[in-house]
């Protein structure tokens, strides 16, 4: 097995590890970035961006992150295709992060920028049309919706939350839920009940998204009587929560019940010296790209002072 040292590790690369890795580049950090399982991250499935300063005329996401990539290998970022497979954090002067089962890279600071992805349904319609009618993101997608008709699916505070914010926008929202309450806290679910747009699908499961080539409608089933019904929406949104990847560090960084990391407040520092994570992988809450980017470009002055500090660079 190869081995080599590195002066700054980046494990992901959405805007979170890009943004990391520009400014890691302007310190002369000679960061190395390996872009994970999803090179460019959730947004490479996205299509309109126009919630992201810069783009006044709107962006497709792959395109973004293609310019985010093109930005970080500008000022020399090392970035290369690979996905961080075992880690030992167990020396907090050179940590250990083995790529693919096959490269040992050992590095005094790591940036961890490996995102969170959406849980599905796990329906065919509903990967064939994510970026085209279906959304995991109701803050990303909802205002391409507005005054029409949109589905969403989950019962807890973040669908209770996102589907506030489409009835502000669209002309009527069914939320789907498979029970006959919901998970959500008593104020969220008081919030939604009050909404005159918004009509709750209760014992209901999503059967299937209709659509060729953008959604059409959805078809529910109704688990006590077992009738189906054809939902006539153009939107379908999926509120069922979050998965942060963040499983190959679970030994050693410190994370909430939930898996997301978690960081000193006002900072990226994580429980171990040397060790910092921005983006959605310690962000449970706002989950935007312009919030991961921020939090990136935190991530490499905390790594750049680190190693001030340390008198590495």
């Amino acid at each position: 097995m190869s081995s080599e040292k590195v002066s700054c590790l980046i494990i992901g690369s959405g805007p979170a590890g890009y943004t990391a890795a520009v400014y890691a580049s302007r310190a002369g950090l000679n960061p190395v970035l390996y872009t994970g399982g999803q090179p460019g991250g959730q947004l490479t499935i996205t299509t309109d961006v126009e919630n992201y300063p810069g783009y006044p005329e709107g962006v497709q996401g792959p395109q973004m992150m293609m310019d985010f990539e093109a930005q970080a290998r500008r000022f020399g970022t090392d970035i290369r295709y690979g996905l961080a497979t075992k880690v030992d954090f167990s020396d907090s002067n050179l940590h250990k992060v083995w790529i693919d089962n096959t490269k040992l890279i050992e590095s005094p600071t790591v940036i961890i920028a490996t995102g969170a992805s959406a849980k599905w349904l796990g329906l065919e319609s509903e990967q064939r049309l994510n970026g085209h009618g279906v959304s995991a993101c109701a803050v990303c997608d909802g205002f391409f919706f507005r005054n029409q008709e949109v589905a969403i699916v989950g019962g807890g505070d973040t669908a209770c939350e996102e589907a506030s914010y489409l009835a502000k926008l669209c002309k009527k929202v069914y939320m789907i839920v498979r029970r006959d309450e919901l998970r959500a806290s008593q104020i969220m679910q008081n919030r939604v009940k009050s909404l005159p747009n918004l009509e709750i699908l209760w014992n209901t499961e999503t059967e299937e998204v209709i659509g060729e080539s953008e959604v059409e409608g959805v078809k529910v089933k109704n688990l006590k009587t077992g009738e189906s019904t054809l939902l006539n929406v153009t939107g379908f949104f999926v509120a069922i929560g979050h998965q942060p990847n963040t499983e190959v560090f679970k030994d050693f960084i410190d994370m909430d019940s939930a898996g997301y990391i978690q960081t000193v407040k006002g900072s990226t520092k994580t429980n171990i010296e040397g060790i910092f994570a921005c983006g959605d992988a310690q962000d449970n809450i706002y989950r935007q790209a312009v919030t991961a980017a921020g939090t990136g470009c935190m991530a490499a002055l905390d790594s750049e002072r680190y190693l001030a500090e340390k008198g590495l660079h």
